[in-house]
């Protein structure tokens, strides 16, 4: 009877209680459904992603997916003309069309698209690319890598959100172009293929997200845009690149630190964002440093609502006296999260340990920022001060990403070098110098078996002393020591 009663109250009660939650989350955005999740945030964004044809699935080729948004690379030069490097609509063609386009790509990869948008990269917003990560997920779950196209402007902050968010281990490549699709000289088509080499070559694995442009390889933490125009624009000054592309191979010669867990719980993200909304993730700025720089922009951001500002200090992160003020101020007024960065482009801010203000490490302004932010809506139930030391722990070890090797869980190597002992200490006279050569010693002369005691001075003796006749005789007088 207890049973039947279990059955009838599921039917009666929790069913429509279940059908009526996900009525309330459904979206009228033709391209995505949603379902209720079982625990973490209520709802997550479940993408069209399609699925591995019947085809790629006999292949023996690794299943490549494409996820385009648009950018430079999706971009139509200017009144149709192919010399129009810098006019152009940015994200339009779509990505479908331009892998297409790509010659003997099934030689590397068996390619799939999906179409998630088509602008350039500042068009997105933060829950843009919350949907974003989410998206790169779900397609991870179907193929063996991903290929994200975008804008370069801003792509090394979408790629470093997808790395600090993205929970597959799976390789994501983030690509795009300094010239559209459609003019002469274009960088677009290698860069797309290159990626998708790279991505199907399975070596960035365990290396979160990279990016691929200019057959160069960089980890999405290290790089930044560093050029207007130039083709080489993507650049890693402290670091460096972590390997190259080439016609025939994918060469890997460094890892980002965080590869060295594979496989292990310490590998994942923190930030997995089905644990929460995306109207959960917070407003962060970035205030800029200047020689006797105004308290305004501090004082601005806190007013429109943001939870943490980023400081681009000069030299190892310093502010003038006037942003300083601003900043003691928000901290107890407003209880808002700093970090401390550098706006040189290369160089650490170190963590004190202590205090409201955490040092950013290497982490430039722009990454930093996503850091910080995802930190906050990851913290947003925790008072103030559990609040500031989890965000620090945060940016100290996986925002940090230095390198520890451990051969097993209770053994530590020292990779640190080590002036070497010598096994054996050499005996060296105080004052003797020590003949570079053995003299020589006559055949039937016996050697003493110790050192005799050498006289503080040298006696001359004043005759020749009787020498035996089977003695060698050395031609020169020894030298007394």
């Amino acid at each position: 009877m207890e049973n039947i009663l279990k059955k009838s109250f599921t039917k009666k009660v929790v069913i429509p209680v279940v059908v009526t939650a996900m009525l309330l989350v459904t979206t009228n955005i033709s391209t995505i459904s949603s379902y209720v999740k079982a625990a973490g945030s209520s709802s997550v964004t479940q993408f069209e992603i399609p699925s591995v044809s019947a085809a790629h699935q006999q292949s023996t080729n690794p299943n490549v997916i494409v996820i385009g948004t648009g950018g430079t690379l999706a971009g139509k030069a200017s009144n149709g003309d192919p010399t129009s490097f810098q006019s152009y609509a940015a994200g339009t063609y779509l990505i479908a069309d331009l892998v297409a386009q790509l010659p003997n790509k099934e030689k590397i990869a068996d390619v799939s698209t999906y179409q998630f948008g088509n602008k350039g990269s500042g068009g997105y917003s933060i829950q843009d690319l919350y949907d974003l990560s989410l998206a790169v997920d779900q397609a991870l779950e179907l193929y063996d890598s991903a290929v994200v196209t975008t804008g370069t402007d801003t792509m090394e902050e979408i790629a470093y959100f997808l790395d600090l968010t993205v929970q597959s281990e799976k390789p994501v490549v983030v690509t795009g172009s300094m010239r559209p699709w459609d003019v002469i000289g274009t960088d677009a088509p290698a860069n797309l293929y290159q990626a998708i080499k790279t991505a199907a070559s399975g070596k960035t694995k365990w290396f979160g997200t990279v990016i691929m442009l200019n057959d160069m390889i960089y980890a999405a933490r290290d790089v930044t845009k560093s050029n207007t125009h130039r083709t080489d624009t993507f650049d890693s000054s402290m670091l460096g690149a972590l390997g190259y592309v080439d016609d025939s191979a994918v060469r890997i010669y460094r890892a980002p630190a965080r590869a060295i867990d594979a496989g292990t719980e310490k590998w994942a993200s923190p930030f997995n964002l089905t644990e929460i909304e995306k109207t959960d993730l917070p407003s962060v700025e970035i205030v800029y440093n200047y020689q006797d720089a105004g308290g305004g922009a501090i004082k601005g951001s806190v007013a429109e609502g943001a939870k943490g500002i980023i400081t681009a200090g000069t030299g190892a992160g310093g502010i003038s006296s006037k942003l300083s003020a601003a900043r003691t101020a928000a901290i107890r007024d407003n209880q808002v999260i700093f970090v401390s960065t550098s706006r040189t482009g290369s160089g650490s801010v170190y963590d004190s340990g202590r205090g409201n203000t955490i040092g950013g490490d290497n982490l430039d302004p722009q990454h930093a920022r996503m850091m910080l932010l995802l930190s906050l809506a990851f913290t947003a139930d925790l008072e103030y001060s559990q609040k500031v030391e989890k965000t620090r722990e945060w940016f100290t070890t996986f925002g940090t990403q230095d390198v520890e090797i451990s051969v097993d869980a209770n053994t530590i190597v020292n990779v640190e070098v080590e002036t070497a002992v010598p096994t054996e200490t050499p005996v060296v006279p105080t004052e003797t110098e020590v003949p570079t050569e053995t003299p020589v010693v006559p055949t039937e002369t016996v050697v003493p078996t110790e050192t005799p005691v050498t006289p503080t001075e040298t006696v001359i003796p004043t005759e020749t002393p009787v020498v035996p006749t089977e003695a060698v005789i050395p031609t020169e007088t020894p030298a007394t020591p």
